[in-house]
């Protein structure tokens, strides 16, 4: 996104806000970016609701794959955060007996 001086502010409820967060696809992913994407659906499922359809498939399979990276990272974090010889829930999945 290229920086511009034609910035405002909008007023939101936390919930809006929240719903908007939800729609994220990546972390850095603007309230501007988010707004803009939902106005191209609303408009493609206008004239073309198949293709709208499919665009909000390939958001929703973004998004869990942000959230499953995001998930394992954490767990990557705890992993080599936790005191050596204690097994992380990772670990003691994987553990043979």
């Amino acid at each position: 996104m290229k920086k511009s001086n034609n910035i405002t502010t909008l007023k939101l409820e936390k919930e809006t806000k929240e719903r908007l967060e939800k729609l994220r696809e990546h972390k850095r992913e603007t309230y501007d970016d988010i707004i803009r994407k939902i106005m191209y659906v609303l408009n493609t499922v206008r004239d073309e609701p198949v293709k709208a359809k499919a665009i909000l498939e390939f958001i929703d399979e973004k998004r869990k794959r942000m959230f499953e990276t995001e998930f394992k990272r954490e767990e990557h974090r705890k992993e080599e955060r936790a005191p050596k010889g204690i097994p992380t829930k990772t670990q003691k999945k994987t553990k043979v007996s």
